[in-house]
């Protein structure tokens, strides 16, 4: 595991947002974690929440020309990463879309750069694929072409069959899913501290019923 990610479970564990105990899912189970990207909420966390994306990103080696954040959560984080990515000389536009079209002024629903080229969608989660399948249609009705989707935790679980929802991304669209950390990352990091050996019992049982 690279030291960032390890420093961003730390991170999003420092900030609660990453919480351990009994959650339930939208499929209705029992979760021992849960991740609520939306409490990243000032403005020190979503700096560093724009690096370790950038840094995910840069790691990954996919080839884009710009960054689109589905609103609503995406919008901040497409803003936060192309200011980290900019800190590290790499200057991208990013565009992100309104729920509904706008129909005075500029009008439409995607504000910021033009969609064009090769774009990639940053998201918090995946979780039924609809914010991806909306974004997808968006971009390639733009004439551009996704270039793939990263977010911030996989977690690598079963959806209603047989693969997750960032396995069924991935083999619907053609496209990579990059995750600045996975369920597997999560694991690692509890099996190195001997205090979160609950924590990491709880996971490691979720994950073992549940994972792909």
């Amino acid at each position: 595991m690279s030291d960032y990610k390890a420093e961003f479970v730390e991170f999003a564990i420092a900030s609660q947002v990453l919480c351990f105990g009994e959650f339930k899912t939208k499929a209705g189970r029992m979760s021992p974690y849960f991740f609520n990207a939306g409490l990243f909420n000032d403005g020190d966390k979503l700096k560093r929440l724009g690096e370790f994306y950038a840094k995910a990103i840069v790691d990954s080696g996919i080839a884009f020309d710009v960054l689109f954040g589905p609103a609503y959560k995406g919008i901040p984080l497409a803003a936060g990463i192309a200011i980290a990515l900019a800190g590290m000389g790499r200057n991208v536009p990013y565009a992100y879309n309104r729920k509904e079209a706008k129909d005075h002024g500029e009008g439409g629903t995607v504000v910021g750069a033009a969609l064009t080229g090769r774009v990639l969608i940053v998201d918090d989660v995946i979780s039924a694929g609809t914010s991806v399948r909306e974004s997808v249609d968006l971009i390639r009705s733009a004439g551009a072409e996704p270039a793939g989707v990263v977010i911030a935790l996989d977690r690598m679980e079963r959806g209603s069959g047989d693969k997750s929802a960032v396995q069924e991304v991935r083999e619907q669209y053609g496209i990579p899913v990059v995750a600045v950390v996975t369920l597997d990352n999560l694991v690692e990091f509890l099996e190195r501290d001997a205090n979160r050996q609950t924590e990491l019992q709880t996971v490691a049982g979720y994950r073992e019923k549940y994972g792909v």
